[in-house]
């Protein structure tokens, strides 16, 4: 199944259990090193903020691999960590069976989009306690420029530091089947950090909250035409 459906340098991601996290687990992206055999793969060392993140060996974890079928899904034990060359590289092995995964709104696809957030006033809290949506009109606003967005939330660069936890107003404009429309979105802050090459400037992963059906597969639709397009213009055609 691996040597049919990922190939080098596919996307992956790893998810670790972290009591830490507010939904309690982590999320590393990589890539695909190589594919040895159904039963070995190879992936980048994960890295968070220029520091390698050292998965123990005989761990097992969960792994997402994004690849021009869609999104594959199984469990894999680290087996080792070794360097090639200038390369860290961890060898896996499956310990479930490759499946597609069909939960499209994971998929997290890498832009760059202008972004306007806030926090919630008070009352704006109290709607989205009673899972709804009120925003109060007028109010300043932070801009910002989101990295990579899914159907169920947005990772965002922004001079202003949110808190995890704290929920925000954010709003932003797609382009989805040859129109444009903007977004008006609850966001909670699950991450947020200092970039260490540009002081000042704070790196934030929020989750939709409150999202009407409709609204995540406009998002999702999105998504997918822009991966589309990409494609094809790799493709050449």
């Amino acid at each position: 199944m691996l040597t049919k459906y990922v190939d080098p340098g596919n996307k992956v991601e790893v998810v670790v259990k972290d009591k830490n996290e507010p939904d309690g687990k982590k999320t590393y992206e990589s890539r695909v090193y190589d594919v040895l055999s159904d039963e070995e793969f190879e992936i980048h060392m994960p890295m968070e903020k220029t520091k390698l993140i050292l998965l123990p060996v005989d761990g097992v974890f969960d792994f997402y691999f994004y690849t021009t079928n869609g999104l594959y899904q199984c469990l894999a034990r680290v087996k080792d960590r070794y360097k090639s060359g200038l390369t860290f590289i961890l060898l896996c092995e499956p310990t479930t069976n490759l499946r597609k995964y069909q939960r499209r709104e994971y998929y997290r696809f890498s832009c760059v989009l202008k972004m306007a957030s806030r926090k919630l006033q008070a009352d704006e809290l109290e709607a989205a306690q009673r899972n709804e949506s009120f925003y109060r009109d007028g109010l300043p606003m932070d801009h910002s420029l989101i990295e990579d967005i899914s159907g169920g939330g947005v990772r965002f660069v922004s001079e202003k530091k949110y808190d995890p936890g704290t929920l925000i107003y954010l709003t932003y404009k797609l382009v989805v089947m040859g129109k444009e429309k903007e977004y008006d979105i609850t966001g909670k802050i699950l991450d947020s950090y200092e970039l260490p090459d540009k002081p000042g400037q704070f790196e934030h992963r929020a989750k939709y909250l409150n999202m009407e059906n409709g609204v995540r597969e406009e998002i999702i639709r999105y998504i997918f035409e822009e991966e589309r397009k990409n494609r094809q213009r790799r493709n050449g055609s």
